[in-house]
């Protein structure tokens, strides 16, 4: 009876951990981006899964720029003009059917800086603490590593 009984407590233990290894392999979560030019964090981006599809909103700027844009002047949607605190940009990502931890399908993605969007590709790096993000606009395009946030 105990044998059995610790047989199941490894089982479900294993599963967890399992769990727990696979869900950092998606991008689902909280991610810093990374400046281009400087290599500081920028801003805080929080990735959620709304029934298998990925969104993606700023939810802190990281800077202590007194000058940086505050709001998506340039954005040609329903984000025009509006705070890019709070603002989502990443939209309508799905896992890609490949099964390599690739994330694509037609999302789109948002510069709000310029208010340019993008196709864009997600792939967790390093066990899920690293995000490789790639926006294109037909063959050009643009590639970012962020970090999980801790």
């Amino acid at each position: 009876m105990i044998q059995i009984n610790f047989s199941r407590c490894v089982a479900a233990a294993s599963f967890l951990l399992a769990s727990c290894s696979f869900a950092q392999m998606t991008p689902v979560g909280t991610w810093h981006t990374i400046d281009d030019k400087t290599g500081e964090a920028k801003a805080e981006i929080q990735i959620v899964d709304n029934g298998g599809v990925l969104n993606g909103r700023v939810v802190k700027s990281l800077r202590n720029d007194p000058n940086a844009k505050k709001t998506c002047d340039d954005c040609k949607d329903d984000r025009k003009g509006k705070d890019i605190i709070g603002m989502e940009i990443i939209r309508g990502v799905k896992p890609d059917a490949s099964g390599e931890n690739l994330w694509a399908n037609g999302g789109k993605i948002l510069d709000p800086e310029n208010g340019k969007e993008y196709t864009v590709k997600m792939v967790p790096l390093e066990g899920g603490k690293k995000l490789q993000v790639r926006g294109y606009i037909g063959p050009f395009f643009r590639t970012q590593t962020w970090l999980r946030a801790q």
